[in-house]
């Protein structure tokens, strides 16, 4: 059987994570940003990875992403323990507080991509440094749609590389918080405006579990989270409503307003499985007929006909 040829490539963190909720507490579960992302993705389209992790990342884990079908030939796995993080979640289940945090082999992660992946259409580059994202975009060859994540923390420490990227990107996702604090303005509207500016076709503002706003020169889009009955782990649902709008449109070909809204719909509806259980276990339980059945309910909750 001929070997499909990866259509998204996504770059970013690899972690073992433990989680407190009000509830359980779990040690040493699969995370990072890849992790959720590639797992989202690849309901949709053919999926690799470009990560780091250490000699201690569990074997029964390199198993999980070749159930998944994500592609690893960009995966490194080198001498060192692999990025750990370690957070409590308040009662809410929205507010958390970090615990620890160990780069171990990350800190000297330097994303090299491998010859197949350079070819790729599309390309999520994780909340990772800017200079890091920036050192994929230097890499990459000609692709036709890209998106950038970033967090409060390079906004602090480094914005000028942080601009850089935004400028040569297709598409930013940051919350709200973030947005304001990037443009130094406050309403929602404005900050899309600004950074609409600065260069990118599309921004997508999170807004937890109250979903997204999307916005671009045709105007605003809101994308709905899909409610869910009970939330058992917050972690990855980001990360994950990053990497099923991707997959979706890697998965479509074809981009342009309606399928980036589209694709948003099928990112917050992954993510809202994500969720129901700790890392990707509940992910792992679901089917692309599970997925479909959820988009149509998503799709009758939003229509007033």
């Amino acid at each position: 059987m001929k070997k499909k040829n990866v259509k998204l490539v996504v770059v970013g963190s690899l972690a073992l994570d433990s989680v407190e909720t009000p509830f359980e507490k779990k040690k040493d579960l699969l995370g990072g940003s890849v992790s959720y992302a590639c797992a989202a993705a690849s309901f949709f389209a053919k999926t690799g990875m470009v990560a780091i992790a250490g000699q201690d990342f569990p074997p029964a884990y390199i198993d999980l992403y070749k159930k998944f079908g994500i592609d690893q030939s960009g995966l490194s796995l080198v001498k060192g323990r692999t990025f750990r993080w370690s957070g409590v979640y308040e009662a809410n289940m929205i507010d958390r507080r970090t615990i620890s945090t160990e780069l171990n082999v990350f800190a000297s992660f330097s994303p090299e991509l491998p010859a197949a992946y350079k070819g790729a259409p599309f390309v999520l580059l994780g909340n990772i440094a800017p200079v890091l994202q920036l050192h994929v975009l230097n890499q990459v060859r000609k692709p036709k749609f890209v998106v950038a994540d970033t967090m409060d923390l390079w906004i602090n420490t480094a914005k000028k590389p942080l601009m850089e990227v935004i400028s040569r990107v297709n598409m930013l996702m940051l919350n709200d918080g973030e947005a304001r604090q990037l443009t130094g303005e406050y309403s929602i509207l404005k900050c899309a405006a600004q950074i609409l500016a600065w260069g990118p076709e599309y921004v997508v503002i999170k807004k937890g579990e109250h979903g997204a706003l999307l916005f671009s020169k045709k105007g605003l889009f809101i994308v709905p989270a899909y409610p869910v009955e009970e939330v058992c782990d917050p972690t990855g649902a980001g990360d994950s409503f990053a990497g099923g709008f991707m997959g979706a449109l890697a998965g479509s070909s074809t981009v342009n307003e309606r399928t980036v809204r589209q694709s948003l719909i099928s990112g917050s509806v992954v993510a809202s499985f994500t969720v129901e259980g700790f890392s990707l276990n509940k992910l792992t339980k679901v089917s692309k007929g599970d997925v479909r059945q959820r988009l149509a309910g998503l799709k009758r909750m939003t229509s007033a006909a």
